[in-house]
């Protein structure tokens, strides 16, 4: 099963619910090499299901003092293209290597 990592709006259970239709389970994990920043959020529907209109984005940094704490989900393969469609164009998934040693998507800015 593949993971997915949530560093902001996707640990929501609203969004979780009206993206996914359940609450999805998952453990907290770290994430090395990325800094935190901001995006705003263009798509009305995106900002409606999240509440909020600037999102967190993450950037390789590729410092490895530089950490981010998040959730790792456990996803089908349908929520992952779910997540894609949630997951605004200023957005790119790729695959990364956490903490755990566990593989899983995130999401970072284009």
């Amino acid at each position: 099963m593949p993971h997915l990592f949530s560093y902001g709006t996707l640990q929501k259970e609203r969004v979780q619910l009206e993206t996914f239709g359940r609450i999805l389970q998952g453990e907290k994990d770290i994430l090395s090499g990325y800094r935190l920043g901001m995006t705003e959020i263009t798509d009305p529907e995106v900002v409606r299901k999240s509440g909020e209109k600037f999102h967190p984005v993450l950037t390789l940094s590729g410092n490895e003092e530089d950490h981010m704490e998040g959730i790792l989900f456990e996803v089908t393969e349908e929520e992952i293209l779910q997540a894609d469609e949630y997951e605004e164009d200023d957005y790119k998934r790729i695959e990364a290597i956490f903490k755990s040693g566990k593989k899983g998507f995130i999401y970072v800015g284009k």
